[in-house]
């Protein structure tokens, strides 16, 4: 468990989607948070001309489910967030952090710059915009302790305000049995944990399919129920037209959160199995459109994919 901790959110406008200003007790800092086309009433803030640290935050293209940001630094944020208006389009809204005391220069906001790009692209949660990539400045021991408090309390903050990018991923260990299986135990006889739903049909267009569930052995981004997370022991892939029918499974080794969206990321246990296919055949129109929950031992007797939907009886017995 963490250390409790209180913040204070100021909204000047009203607007609780508008400009929100953030600080804490005993801290130095301030945080400005603001939509883009609030930039002309932000930039007048005092705030903005002072030494600081910003975010800019937006998304890759309209089907990107992760975060694409810009980190930059200036003496005066307000004359480098300006630029940005003109020259990056993608970004929505931004974060912004200075010192209330003076306390930040220009050698900590190049650290914390540092800081921060280091930490985005080692946790890999977004699409970092950054082209050059800045050196450590060099800090004494003490500026870098002090500096390091600063960027500490930044990192609070941030998940509190919708941006977890430099958040390392909190994944979730699907079964410790996992590890005793090889992938010729499961195509012989796979195991059963429990009496219920452990399998998850998507759907996949054929360079997905290809790309992601056969190369990269891993399945994105999809909403689960927060009650099925923990129960999701196999995923299977229904190839759609041409192909219609359900043709791989792959025992799930692990998921994590993917993107800000409440999507996750399934990573499979060694390679995706091939089975023999399950085709459409007369299941009813939209069937698969989305993500299907099942039994895996339907999975193991199913002749077509409207046999999913029949109950499942002598569980036991099956295998």
């Amino acid at each position: 468990m963490g250390t409790p901790f209180t913040i204070r959110i100021f909204v000047p406008d009203g607007e609780p989607e508008g400009i929100r200003i953030i600080d804490r007790m005993n801290w130095t800092g301030t945080g400005i948070i603001f939509p883009r086309v609030k930039w002309e009433e932000v930039k007048l803030r005092t705030e903005m001309g002072k030494t600081g640290i910003y975010i800019l935050v937006g998304y890759q293209d309209n089907d990107s489910d992760l975060h694409r940001i810009y980190i930059g630094q200036a003496d005066g944020i307000s004359n480098r967030i300006e630029s940005h208006i003109k020259k990056k389009d993608f970004w929505d809204w931004a974060v912004c952090f200075v010192s209330n005391s003076g306390g930040l220069n220009r050698a900590h906001v190049t650290w914390l710059e540092y800081e921060l790009i280091q930490r985005a692209k080692k946790i890999n949660r977004c699409h970092l915009d950054n082209s050059n990539e800045p050196q450590e400045p060099s800090l004494s021991e003490a500026e870098k302790a002090d500096t390091q408090g600063f960027l500490n309390e930044m990192l609070q903050i941030l998940p509190l305000v919708g941006l977890r990018v430099f958040e390392p991923v909190k994944t979730i260990n699907v079964n410790a049995t996992i590890g005793k299986l090889n992938v010729e135990t499961l195509k012989s006889k796979p195991p059963q944990w429990y009496k219920g739903e452990d399998t998850l049909i998507v759907p996949a267009q054929k360079e997905g399919f290809e790309e992601s569930f056969l190369g990269e052995k891993c399945w994105y981004a999809i909403r689960i129920s927060s009650g099925m997370l923990e129960r999701i022991k196999y995923i299977a892939a229904y190839q759609t037209a041409p192909i219609k029918a359900i043709t791989h499974y792959a025992l799930v080794d692990y998921i994590e959160p993917y993107g800000e969206s409440g999507k996750y990321k399934l990573i499979f246990k060694g390679e995706p199995i091939a089975i023999k296919p399950i085709p459409y055949a007369d299941a009813n129109k939209g069937t698969m459109q989305g993500i299907k929950y099942t039994h895996f031992e339907k999975l193991q007797k199913a002749s077509k994919l409207s046999d999913f939907d029949k109950p499942l009886r002598d569980f036991d017995k099956l295998g």
